[in-house]
């Protein structure tokens, strides 16, 4: 059996187990109802446009009904209001329109009513200052979440595999590079179906909101580079992940051995999130492997990055992983045969026993 052909049946066998996981299901449709709900349920208790009362033939009906207010036509319209049949009522009292509330007047029955100055934008491609912070805040969770989260299962699927001595049994059917390989593609996989899922209700959701077709069109190059620089991030600490994994022969081990890479998935998160809106290190974030999957999309989102910097950014990233990659491997085929407790970075790297496996 050659490479290709291992990597494709452990990839297979660790789709299979993860997809009759109900753990993996249940929180993949968690996932999925969350970004539905945070983009539909605002919109929902929202609430509909205000009603207002006016006479008939009130000169600011038209300006009314143009606004989406839902206007009702009576003889006495401060009587509907005072018996909560209206939000609000508008009346002219010398020429100029009064609203008549109970409390207080609903804003967009004062918006419609108001004369709009001109305006004139200096900068009319700034993003909103809400976007501007959402945005870099979702792309740097999703990333943390999915490689985290999918990470450590890979890892645990590895030190399962010691516990119950399975591995032993895997090894002398394929290669040891290829358990590692596969799993790796088998999580990617999965990764990037669950995050492609989430993002494609949440473009759903979003046409339920105000805004949400504006703010689609300037999300689409930043979404359409943050797959590549995904899948690339993801691969990159899932393979070190995998390492973690063959280092320990216990579930509880798992922690402590992979806190280096924890430390390399959190400290670019929280680096984004807490800097976003400092230019240069969000450039220099952008070309650092381990933070430029969220950092370069979130610069292709504001506009801050040249044509040509997602590009080197990629290649950058790329070398980066598959030097992770090979190292992961060394590591991976260091330690998975151990299974006399927890084995150490360095003598993994440097037993080279299973080499000719």
């Amino acid at each position: 059996m050659n490479l290709v052909e291992a990597v494709r049946l452990v990839a297979a066998r660790e789709l299979k187990v993860k997809l009759r996981d109900k753990t993996f299901l249940f929180s993949t449709l968690f996932f999925l109802v969350l970004a539905l709900g945070s983009m539909v349920l605002p919109a929902m208790f929202a609430g509909g446009p205000s009603s207002v009362a006016v006479v008939q033939a009130s000169p600011y009906e038209p300006a009314l009904r143009a606004a989406g207010l839902e206007v009702k036509v009576a003889a006495d319209p401060e009587k509907v209001v005072r018996d909560g049949d209206a939000d609000a009522a508008v009346v002219d009292r010398g020429g100029k329109p009064e609203v008549l509330a109970m409390k207080s007047a609903p804003g967009d029955i004062v918006r419609a009513l108001s004369v709009a100055p001109d305006v004139r934008l200096l900068d009319p491609d700034a993003v909103d200052e809400v976007a501007a912070f959402l945005i870099p805040f979702v792309f740097a969770m999703v990333f943390f979440f999915t490689s985290l989260t999918f990470g450590l299962q890979i890892a645990q699927s590895v030190t399962e595999e010691k516990q119950t001595r399975m591995v032993e049994i895997l090894v002398a059917a394929v290669p040891v590079r290829a358990l590692l390989i596969g799993k790796v593609l088998a999580g990617g996989a999965l990764a990037l179906a669950q995050v492609a899922l989430i993002a494609a209700v949440s473009v759903a959701g979003a046409q339920f909101t105000d805004g949400g077709d504006a703010l689609l069109p300037l999300l689409g190059p930043a979404m359409s580079w943050f797959i590549p620089f995904f899948v690339l991030g993801f691969v990159m600490l899932a393979s070190l992940w995998a390492a973690v994994g063959a280092l320990v022969n216990r579930q509880e081990d798992i922690g402590g051995a992979g806190m280096p890479v924890q430390l390399a998935v959190m400290l670019p998160f929280f680096l984004v999130i807490f800097l976003q809106d400092n230019p240069l290190v969000m450039r220099i974030l952008s070309y650092v492997p381990l933070s430029a999957p969220t950092a370069m999309p979130v610069r292709l989102f504001d506009g801050s990055a040249a044509g040509w910097e997602p590009f080197v950014s990629l290649v950058v990233l790329a070398a980066a992983t598959a030097g992770a990659l090979l190292a992961g491997a060394r590591l991976y085929e260091g330690s998975l045969l151990r299974t006399n407790g927890r084995t150490s970075w360095a003598a993994a790297w440097r037993d080279r026993e299973l080499r000719s496996v």
